[in-house]
């Protein structure tokens, strides 16, 4: 007896240890962080109060000003030059040449990224994290290019754009006749279900269903005790600009204030339920446009500081807001002018989130952890090549520009220049002083990142636009295709 009373006290002692050690163990370990990232369609440098817009603007924007104190914000965050290449690239880490998604998805034409494109959903889904997008993909509108063929087990939203519901506006247009786009939502392994007709109407209302699909989800997750990835998607500021009925009239200043105090608004409301939640400590919070500012008549955006527009090449369609919150790890009140490109999201949200980046292709986007964390106060990137559509427009190294096509606005005529013009964008922000002898040094910068991207596709071709969907980069190597086809290169 008394030998069985010490193997059980040894028994107790050592189960007891056993489940101390566990416990401290998971009160140490930091618990993997959830990721709100809170996108903006066609948000122009210059719409709100933190980047000089806001009450300029018509209305105040104090939530998202609020948060950008709370946080690190951007001045020289860059997206590509339209919708579907910014998502493509954010998705894949890869600029959207690579992807063949360098042009605006339009219906009616086979367009999206492969199956073999690997997209932050898949990646976060290998680690454990529940994902779900709500709002636009734009990056394919066929089974096996959408969100749930890539990771997100739950999408909510619509498949290409919102100007599709201005058809109605058209007399000629016959609903019975002709194709129009609806609200979509797919679960994972399941059929697309289609839901209301995207009409002008539908599109004012659609944001208040977006987050009640996304705060179910988040509790849903919460309540399952795993991470989530919350791809947010907001409608606005793409055209039409029209706002929800509780914010009509209230700026007096027009449609485009009233739905700038409702994007205000609603994000806040977003940040006010990861804090009913509990959550708010350990969620990566990312605010950022995915485009330079809407150029429609009706409904112009504001590039700011800068000039320009989304589906061209100046700095106004090179920058857009981007305001990252990780508390505990991204010191607030920050802003800084380096260069942060788009895929770098990529790249740094996966990390963050302790998965492994894909190392069978190539990626683009730079791991800018120690950036933001304020280990640095270097970026990890000193330039870009950029777009719009297949032609090359110019490089970026730091705060110089070699544009080989000058193209201010989307409407202006795209003039092709016979030599690059070489800007200094802290002494001509409105770049209109080119090619002074002074700056020439820089060129020798600029052609290295460019001459950087023509090894890389030498060494992985270019899938191209409208690509089958179980294409691969090995479909188009030199003995079958021509690598660098793709690509408009400026004058040698």
């Amino acid at each position: 007896m008394i030998w069985k009373g010490i193997v059980g006290g040894a028994i107790a002692i050592s189960l007891f240890l056993s489940t101390t050690i566990l416990r401290v163990m998971a009160e140490e370990a930091p618990s993997r962080p959830n990721i709100l990232y809170f996108q903006v369609d066609n948000l122009g440098f210059g719409e709100i109060g933190t980047y000089g817009g806001g009450i300029l603007r018509g209305t105040a924007t104090p939530r998202i000003d609020q948060f950008a104190t709370e946080g690190f914000k951007l001045l020289n965050f860059a997206p590509e030059s339209q919708c579907t290449p910014s998502r493509s690239a954010i998705m894949t880490g890869r600029y959207s040449i690579r992807s063949g998604t360098h042009t605006v998805a339009l219906p009616g034409l086979p367009n999206g990224i492969v199956a073999w494109e690997k997209t932050m959903g898949d990646v976060l889904s290998a680690a454990g994290y529940n994902n779900y997008i709500v709002g636009k993909w734009h990056i394919g509108d066929t089974p096996g290019r959408f969100p749930t063929d890539h990771g997100f087990l739950h999408w909510y939203g619509i498949p290409r754009s919102y100007d599709e519901s201005l058809y109605f506006e058209d007399p000629f247009y016959d609903p019975e006749r002709d194709p129009g786009s609806h609200v979509v939502e797919s679960v994972q392994g399941g059929e697309l279900t289609e839901h209301a007709l995207l009409t002008v109407d539908v599109k004012r209302n659609l944001d208040l269903e977006y987050m009640t699909h996304a705060k179910k989800w988040m509790q849903e997750s919460k309540d399952a005790g795993k991470p989530f990835f919350m791809y947010f998607n907001h409608s606005l500021m793409h055209m039409p600009i029209v706002p929800r009925e509780e914010f009509k009239g209230a700026t007096g200043y027009g449609d485009n204030a009233d739905s700038l105090m409702e994007l205000d608004s609603d994000f806040g409301e977003m940040l006010d339920y990861l804090e009913q939640l509990g959550l708010a400590d350990n969620t990566i919070v990312v605010f950022a446009g995915e485009n330079g500012p809407e150029e429609a008549i009706e409904w112009r955006g504001n590039p700011g500081f800068f000039e320009g527009s989304y589906f061209a090449g100046s700095e106004g369609n090179l920058r857009t807001p981007c305001i990252i919150r990780y508390p505990g790890k991204v010191p607030s009140n920050r802003e800084s002018d380096e260069i942060v490109h788009i895929t770098d999201m990529f790249t740094t949200l996966i990390r963050w989130a302790g998965a492994e980046i894909p190392d069978d292709r190539i990626i683009d986007g730079q791991d800018q952890r120690d950036f933001f964390e304020d280990k640095t106060e270097e970026s990890a990137r000193e330039g870009f090549p950029y777009w719009n559509g297949p032609d090359l427009y110019g490089i970026k190294w730091h705060h110089y520009k070699a544009k080989f096509v000058d193209q201010k606005y989307m409407f202006d005529p795209a003039l092709k220049l016979p030599i690059p013009n070489l800007i200094n964008l802290k002494e001509d922000p409105k770049e209109r002083i080119p090619n002074n002898p002074r700056y020439y040094w820089a060129s020798y910068h600029v052609f290295s990142i460019l001459g950087d991207f023509q090894e890389s596709v030498e060494k992985e071709p270019l899938i191209p636009a409208g690509a089958p969907l179980d294409a691969t980069p090995d479909d188009y190597l030199p003995e079958s295709s021509p690598q660098l086809s793709q690509i408009n290169f400026p004058p040698s």
